[in-house]
């Protein structure tokens, strides 16, 4: 099974689970940005204040793992639901961005670097 069956597999099930509670008419883009956003605070909150040390020692603990997993699920979920609703094809879309990446950052100029494609000698 390549990526883009796996991603659609995804969304099916995230959309069948949708619409066995009738939640389609709450899910238009606008508000499935804002839960998207929301549900990144809430994954970001998981390591806020923590030093790079802490929060990987969170994540190693049983409990951090699966609170991060719960976090990182919700904000899939919320993609695979924004990306139905506006009609854009996951997989198409992130293979199509990774390539336009490549070309802002050709592995000669950004290699180990950090700096955004503009300020790339």
């Amino acid at each position: 099974m390549d990526d883009r069956d796996s991603i659609r597999a995804l969304q099916r099930l995230a959309l069948a689970f949708r619409d066995a509670r009738d939640w389609r008419r709450f899910h238009t883009p606008r508000n499935l940005a804002m839960g998207l956003s929301i549900e990144a605070a809430e994954l970001q909150e998981l390591f806020l204040w923590k030093s790079e040390d802490e929060a990987r020692a969170f994540l190693a603990s049983p409990e951090g793992k699966a609170r991060a997993s719960e976090e990182i699920a919700d904000v899939c979920v919320f993609l695979l639901y924004l990306a139905q609703e506006c009609g854009i094809d996951l997989g198409d879309a992130v293979r199509a961005k990774i390539e336009l990446n490549g070309k802002k950052y050709p592995v000669e100029k950004s290699y180990g670097k950090a700096a955004k494609y503009t300020d790339l000698e």
